[in-house]
């Protein structure tokens, strides 16, 4: 196949791409806008015979229509991501995550292509801390956040054009990734990169809120698994039963870089703060036969941190500016 991944620069839309070249033989066209998450460094060591870059937009109609046209699906990574920038500024959310999301749809729905939208666990809003039931593909929708509400907004439109144009559409909603790759702006990279420059982790609030978290590998070999075997029209939760309190992982990436497990400070809490996400991914799991191969968090964790001990040539040039910004944000 030749498939097109929007946003395949970014976290994971890289690993994907990574996964995909090493377990398909389909040639890959990367659409990214490469704003300050997209990173070419992310896709170095591909084979320029298979994976190819397009600076451009998802918004950008002719260049979408022109892309889609030659070729015969689109994995659609491309997003405004970050909850703390969008409560500094919603518009680009709105921009690149509704109307970005349309302008794909549209131009599949002309060229009659397969389209695969990744989303997010937050589109569910959030769950007590005590409350026993995880998310399953028919929890109701309830986004707390402007980027959460805008993924919403998506992945309404996708189901929208399933049935009403007949787009052959999946969607699948995963729960926080960690791994290679990831921005330093994120938390789990965030605080990788802090104790390796000899400064305190910062958790907001209490730090008893939890997330349920998959390595980006595994969320790739998922959607590999959606694009060749979902059904048309079906949502599929991708998790790995990895839930965790941000006060837990900060506490074992401490212990992993052998400093004490309380060497860290509470900031301020973020606005709006989910307090739990929980996916249940049986339906992947049972009828796709999908499952997680870092299905222990902490050696997932180490194994991450061990890629960024090891590429701070990749990081670095983030980290000062990611850091300012937080600064000034007084966290």
């Amino acid at each position: 196949m030749k498939i097109i991944v929007t946003g395949g620069a970014g976290f994971i839309g890289s690993n994907f791409v990574h996964h995909a070249v090493a377990h398909t033989s389909s040639s890959f066209t990367v659409l990214d806008k490469l704003t300050y998450a997209g990173n070419l460094a992310s896709l170095e060591g591909l084979p320029a015979d298979r994976v190819r870059v397009v600076q451009g937009d998802i918004c950008d109609a002719a260049l979408v229509d022109e892309l889609v046209r030659d070729h015969d699906a689109v994995v659609h990574y491309a997003a405004e991501s970050h909850n703390d920038n969008s409560l500094d500024d919603p518009r680009p959310f709105v921009d690149t995550n509704i109307l970005g999301t349309f302008t794909l749809l549209e131009a599949v729905r002309r060229h009659d292509k397969r389209f695969h939208h990744i989303s997010t666990d937050e589109v569910y809003g959030d769950l007590e801390l005590d409350d026993p039931n995880r998310f399953t593909e028919t929890t109701p929708y309830n986004p707390s956040s402007p980027y959460s509400s805008t993924k919403a907004g998506s992945d309404l439109l996708v189901r929208a054009w399933v049935r009403s144009f007949g787009v052959r559409a999946t969607i699948s909603n995963c729960s926080n990734n960690y791994g290679p790759y990831q921005h330093v702006e994120k938390f789990i990279p965030r605080q990788i990169t802090n104790v390796l420059r000899g400064e305190r982790p910062k958790l907001y609030g209490s730090g008893e809120n939890v997330r349920d978290w998959i390595h980006a590998d595994d969320h790739s070999a998922a959607v590999l698994t959606i694009l060749e075997r979902g059904v048309i029209g079906e949502t599929y939760l991708i998790g790995a039963d990895g839930e965790k309190s941000n006060r837990e992982v900060v506490e074992l990436i401490l212990t992993t870089l052998g400093q004490p497990s309380d060497a860290y400070d509470h900031v301020k809490d973020r606005s709006g703060h989910d307090l739990r996400y929980a996916i249940d991914s049986s339906k992947l799991r049972t009828e796709l036969g999908w499952a997680p191969r870092f299905a222990d968090f902490e050696a997932g964790l180490r194994a991450t941190v061990e890629w960024y001990r090891k590429h701070e040539e990749w990081w670095a040039p983030q980290k000062d500016a990611t850091e300012a910004r937080y600064a000034a944000q007084g966290q």
